[in-house]
């Protein structure tokens, strides 16, 4: 019995007439071809670092055109900033993911704190692209945006402990709260993706890891006596 499939213009055309043969692309849908690529280039991301990400690469990666990319975000920078787009909307929501409505400011701090770190430890090729400001383009809507937002959520905590509205203008006391804040799981986020903790931490006791590091400087533990 023959197969019957119809072409794009809605004719019946047999199999083995026309038809895709084993093992190529896969077609996408109109309006799901963005949403691949992004995913493609995130792959690529994490397999191959930022070095092995190209716009021939990621159409490679999701079976697509060459041409496919450039349709969709003109250059690798575009490439690049919407991706980092799609990592700062998920970062955003990863601080948030450990917070619990009616906690101490300390304690929701504490929270975002540790998703901050989370995330950068799950999704290291895309983190580190997001903090990459030479390759991406903040100009873009998308990118600038989420980034803004997961912004927002870290400085909201701290103008919380000081009961500031996250929109109010900033003195210099909370500007410095801030960025004290951000420095401190920034540069943890990076000495763990760099493994410059693990001498660090093999010399504690037994049990003790990076994330049970982290907890005690956010809870402002004090040195032993």
């Amino acid at each position: 019995m023959t197969t019957i499939r119809r072409n794009a213009s809605g004719a019946a055309v047999p199999a083995g007439k026309g038809a895709r043969a084993a093992g190529a692309p896969t077609p996408y849908h109109h309006g799901s071809l963005r949403a691949a690529l992004l995913q493609a280039a995130e792959r690529i991301l994490e397999r191959d670092g930022i070095a092995g990400l190209t716009l021939r690469a990621a159409a490679r990666e999701a079976g697509v055109s060459h041409a496919a990319p450039k349709n969709h975000f003109g250059d690798i920078r575009g490439l690049l900033s919407e991706l980092a787009a799609v990592g700062f909307e998920r970062f955003g929501a990863a601080l948030l993911a450990n917070a619990r409505d009616g906690e101490s400011p300390r304690a929701r701090m504490a929270a975002i704190g540790r998703g901050y770190v989370t995330f950068a430890k799950e999704n290291a090729g895309l983190f580190l692209l997001m903090f990459r400001s030479e390759r991406l383009d903040f100009s873009r809507p998308a990118l600038r945006e989420a980034a803004e937002a997961s912004f927002g959520v870290l400085a909201g905590a701290v103008g919380a402990s000081r009961q500031a509205a996250p929109e109010a203008p900033l003195t210099l006391s909370h500007a410095a709260q801030i960025a004290a804040a951000w420095s401190l799981v920034h540069g943890f986020a990076m000495l763990l993706l760099d493994g410059r903790l693990k001498p660090l931490i093999a010399r504690m006791r037994d049990g003790t890891d990076e994330m049970a590091l982290l907890a005690a400087m956010l809870s402002g533990s004090k040195p032993e006596t």
